[in-house]
């Protein structure tokens, strides 16, 4: 469409050209071909006007279907007229077809036709040479190369008696009415590519396009062409690409050189080289040089990258590029394809800082650029905390000074102070050097000490300082872990214990100044010591404690415990009705019991026996017995209850109590006493007690609504019979 509106503008009409169906030039008498007229690159072609030998004909379609031999041409509105074309309708027998157009690197088909005859073999020919042979009625040429020559062909025709052999005349044009042998042409697919430069004289660092041009037969439009572009004899680019146009970003003053590009068919077959161009790249002079430095305003930081950037507003080609500082020589070189470089220096030392310039040149001279001040800031380094102290230890009260200092940076440093990581304070030395901060410490104060250094360069942490606070311990508090009434062989617990105090705290205990022993608490706290009574342990305690910061002794603790005879006994009368009976009547009654002894009484498994019931002995509390019968009471009235005593008193761990009890009859009761008591012997019930002190026993006979509980909890009863009630 482009094309055929630029041939319009530039005043050239495109050609027309034939198109044939079936596409052989040569058919036989009675057969028809269809011809259309097409003109490349046309969106429409209106009313189409044919010829034949020269003359016009009344076709106006655009296609045209024909019979007759001649020479045919059209033309369309916007074409102008095609080339001829002969056909010929043959009324021979035999007849050689061929395309009336061939393109090089085409396959030429051959057709040998013979009319309503058998053959056989058939043999073609090329300028009077054989081709080859073939039964089928087609012979293939692959790839035709350009040039010309003459094709028949000839066959042997079955006969009656013998096979006859037949030619066909070779191709033939009729010109003017008259035949003629002619050439057969091999028609060019595409013309050779000229290679066009875009500009065409390029400059230093600017782009550059190459186009390789050429132009494919209007009847072979549809073929897709391949190309390839070439420095000398160097390929340029990724190779062959479907595109007829190489861009080349950047060009150089060395890019100058001999050009040329080459056009083939996707199958390779044609392959056409255009001829060679030169191009020559122009160099344009370095200007404006000038230094930039990262960071920005030359605000270095000691161990970091310092950047130098040299850069040309114009300049093409190779440019050499150079750094320096005053005083020095040159920092360093570069020579390059661009209008800038940069010079890195991993890691500035204070010798860095200075006035800085660059320089570049392409041949034409160094041109300097202006000076650059460059400063040097330097990051605090980790400081050391320091604590300085009155003496080795520090003990709660002490005047504690926290010193930070960063042995380098630059001023002015902001010091901070952190107690487990908590900020105590802040100060700044605006000179540089070290803070200090003053702390009265507390027991609250022990732990890590650690200091901070920032000067807006990153702030750096010191080494972590362990602090341990000493406390005095304080005054002791012992307590006495003894039973109620404390007794001979009772353990007691002393337990001494200081409230405040930095571990280990040692612990004295002591017994009228005495000391009994020591103990240790390694993390604090309290300790006890245990003591077995004794006769002689009655009488003041206290107890000491230290941490090697002085020593607290404790209050004293008084602790009075009464001390028993050996065989000392307990009684506890329960239930006792009426008034104390006399010691001779307590005598009577234990001579009783021993009577019963000897005449064998009754015992349980695992009780005391009769045998084994003693005499009860006297002790510091009286003893509770059966009340006596008055003058006007007669014995045989009054019935004995239990009366529990104590019994086995040699045992200290155990006591055991006899208990009576008696109860008067009426006179007048039906059931005699006596009936009774041989009917059930009175008893004596033995209860084994847990050991007390006598006045807790006569506590707990007299306590309401104690008796019962008492005697399941505390008792063991043991069986034992009771003597004549006369005695």
């Amino acid at each position: 469409m482009l094309l055929w509106l630029l041939l319009l503008v530039l005043g050239k009409a495109p050609k027309a050209f034939l198109l044939l169906n079936p596409p052989w030039s040569t058919a036989f008498k009675g057969e028809s071909v269809t011809l259309t007229c097409s003109v490349p690159h046309s969106p429409a072609q209106g009313v189409v006007l044919w010829y034949r030998n020269n003359d016009l004909l009344k076709n106006r379609d655009k296609e045209f279907r024909i019979r007759k031999s001649g020479f045919y041409k059209c033309k369309t509105q916007q074409s102008s007229l095609s080339d001829s074309e002969y056909v010929e309708f043959s009324s021979d027998s035999l007849i050689l077809q061929a395309p009336y157009l061939v393109f090089e690197g085409e396959d030429l088909i051959l057709r040998c036709q013979v009319k309503e005859k058998k053959t056989n073999e058939i043999i073609y020919y090329k300028d009077g040479e054989t081709l080859g042979t073939s039964n089928n009625l087609e012979f293939i040429l692959k790839s035709v190369p350009p040039g010309n020559g003459k094709y028949h062909c000839g066959v042997h025709i079955k006969g009656w008696f013998s096979p006859k052999y037949e030619e066909s005349k070779h191709l033939l044009i009729k010109v003017q009415g008259a035949l003629r042998t002619v050439c057969f042409f091999s028609l060019e697919l595409f013309a050779h590519p000229v290679l066009r430069t875009s500009p065409s004289r390029p400059t230093e660092g600017s782009p550059v396009t190459l186009k390789c041009e050429t132009q494919l037969h209007p009847q072979r439009l549809g073929i897709q062409l391949q190309f390839s572009f070439f420095k000398a004899n160097q390929t340029l680019g990724s190779g062959w690409s479907s595109s007829p146009e190489l861009q080349i970003p950047t060009v150089w003053s060395e890019d100058t050189g001999s050009y040329s590009c080459w056009a083939q068919t996707e199958t390779h077959r044609v392959q056409k080289r255009s001829f060679r161009s030169l191009i020559q790249v122009q160099r344009v002079p370095v200007s404006d040089v000038s230094l930039v430095v990262w960071p920005p305003q030359g605000q270095l930081i000691e161990g970091g990258k310092l950047v130098l950037v040299c850069s040309v507003a114009k300049g093409t080609g190779t440019i050499t590029f150079s750094w320096h500082k005053e005083g020095t020589s040159s920092l360093g070189r570069k020579t390059q394809h661009s209008l800038s470089a940069e010079l890195q220096i991993p890691s500035v030392t204070e010798h860095h800082a200075g006035r800085y310039y660059c320089s570049a040149d392409n041949i034409d001279g160094p041109i300097l650029s202006k000076w650059i001040t460059v400063t040097l800031k330097i990051p605090a380094s980790r400081p050391v905390l320091t604590l300085r102290t009155p003496g080795a230890q520090i003990v709660v009260g002490d005047l504690v000074e926290l010193h930070c200092e960063a042995q380098r940076g630059s001023p002015p440093i902001l010091y901070r102070f952190y107690h487990e990581d908590v900020i105590l304070g802040n100060s700044s030395a605006l000179s540089g050097g070290g803070v200090s901060f003053n702390l009265f410490p507390t027991p609250e104060h022990s732990g890590s000490y650690s200091c901070e250094a920032d000067n807006g360069l990153g702030a750096q942490r010191s080494d972590r300082v362990t602090v341990n606070i000493l406390v005095p311990v304080s005054r002791p508090v012992l307590t006495l872990m003894a039973p109620a009434r404390a007794a001979v062989g009772d353990v007691v617990e002393l337990h001494c214990e200081a409230q405040r105090g930095s571990p280990p705290i040692l612990y004295w205990f002591y017994h009228e100044n005495v000391t009994l022993g020591n103990s240790s608490a390694p993390s604090g706290g309290g300790v006890s010591f245990n003591l077995s009574l004794t006769a002689e342990h009655s009488g003041n305690y206290s107890c000491e404690a230290g941490n090697g910061l002085g020593a607290q002794r404790s209050e004293m603790v008084t602790l009075n415990f009464p001390v028993p005879p050996r065989n000392k006994i307990t009684q506890i009368t329960v239930g006792v009705v009426g008034a104390l009976l006399s010691l001779a009547a307590s005598a009577a009654l234990v001579g009783h019991l021993r009577t019963w002894k000897r005449s064998g009484g009754l015992s349980a498994p695992g009780t005391p026996s009769a045998n084994d019931c003693q005499e009860p002995s006297l002790s510091r509390s009286a003893i509770t017995a059966p009340p006596v019968p008055t003058h006007n009471e007669s014995p045989v009235l009054m019935e004995l209850q239990p009366v529990y005593s104590n019994v086995n008193p040699g045992d200290y761990g155990l006591v055991y109590s006899q208990i009576w009890n008696i109860q008067q009859k009426k006179e007048n009761s039906a059931n005699s006493p006596r009936m009774h008591q041989k009917d059930k012997e009175p008893t004596i019930i033995y209860s084994e007690l847990r050991n007390a002190h006598t006045d807790d026993f006569a506590g707990q006979a007299f306590s309401s609504g104690r008796t019962h509980e008492d005697a399941a909890e505390n008792y063991e009863n043991v069986s034992c019979a009771l003597l004549a009630l006369d005695h």
